[in-house]
């Protein structure tokens, strides 16, 4: 949920986030899991931001709608129990009076469930993702948490950029394609095991299929990390969405510690992958998760 907080004096609207943050870390217990992030219209003019914070750009293919995208903040509330996200989600809009929703989505992750370590879930597209998120908390926080000597304000190490989304999936389209074909497109098995044979939890060597007889040139894990000993420094955590009448899709969402090395890098490789005649990005925007505590409320409001 993007939200806009209303015009008025710094001290006022310091006010509204804080008690705002007051009620998302009240949701935040039990099985229900919640956060914050900022965008970068949120701070008073001349307010000391994250370095890597603007607004989301249109990337190549992109068909960004401005009522589906950017916001002053994010709150993102989930869990297993839909009923009790939902109340918590309540709450948190109830302390929000006077804030204009500017979107919101649903999402669900289908056939969630953790192996190794990682998070993995099936796609619109029939295919399980997440293989390629790091197996530690340790490895995670190496990718996704903004670390002193970065540049960054002080007040934002610990804190995390965080990427959504709304990616519309052509899916009959998508459908009226072979399995064998949907396999070389994504570069996976269905199930996530390698073209070439690698076991799932293994990596394959792309090297040593230098023409992408095995696996394609443009598909799409060759293009997302092309070499990989080196996976791109981002955390993944998607949902699917489905809000009828064909829209159906994916909420992409990542964590990084730098917007450039992580999901930028990234999306520049896939702009020529073959998936990209079946995708239509339509909303969502970059933020800062910013670390425990309110320290950055003063530092962005000037308290």
């Amino acid at each position: 949920m993007a939200l806009d907080l209303p015009g008025g004096r710094a001290a006022r609207r310091a006010t509204a986030v804080a008690r705002l943050q007051q009620a998302v870390v009240a949701a935040d217990r039990g099985r229900v899991v919640a956060w914050l992030a900022l965008g970068s219209s949120l701070a008073q003019k001349g307010a000391q931001l994250p370095r890597r914070l603007r607004e989301m750009p249109a990337f190549a293919g992109d068909l960004l709608d401005p009522a589906q995208s950017h916001g002053d903040v994010l709150v993102q509330v989930a869990g297993p129990d839909p009923t009790a996200v939902r109340g918590a989600t309540e709450q948190v809009a109830k302390s929000a009076a006077g804030w204009h929703v500017r979107w919101q989505v649903d999402g669900f992750r289908a056939e969630n469930r953790v192996e190794v370590g990682k998070g993995l879930a099936r796609n619109p597209f029939h295919f399980t993702e997440g293989f390629g998120n790091p197996g530690s908390e340790l490895e995670m926080a190496d990718r996704a948490v903004v670390r002193g000597g970065q540049g960054e304000p002080d007040w934002a190490v610990g804190g995390s950029y965080q990427v959504v989304r709304i990616v519309r999936f052509a899916t009959e389209l998508w459908d009226k394609d072979s399995v064998r074909e949907q396999e070389r497109i994504i570069g996976r098995r269905r199930d996530g095991r390698w073209l070439d044979g690698t076991p799932t939890d293994e990596q394959p060597n792309f090297a040593a299929d230098p023409n992408g007889k095995t696996t394609p040139l443009d598909s799409h894990v060759r293009l997302a990390a092309p070499d990989r000993r080196y996976p791109p420094p981002i955390v993944r955590r998607s949902y699917n969405y489905d809000r009828g009448d064909g829209d159906k899709g994916l909420i992409f969402s990542c964590f990084q510690r730098d917007l450039e090395q992580g999901f930028e890098a990234v999306q520049k490789r896939l702009e020529s992958e073959a998936m990209a005649r079946y995708i239509l990005t339509t909303g969502g925007g970059y933020f800062f998760v910013p670390p425990p505590g309110d320290a950055w409320i003063d530092a962005l409001f000037g308290g």
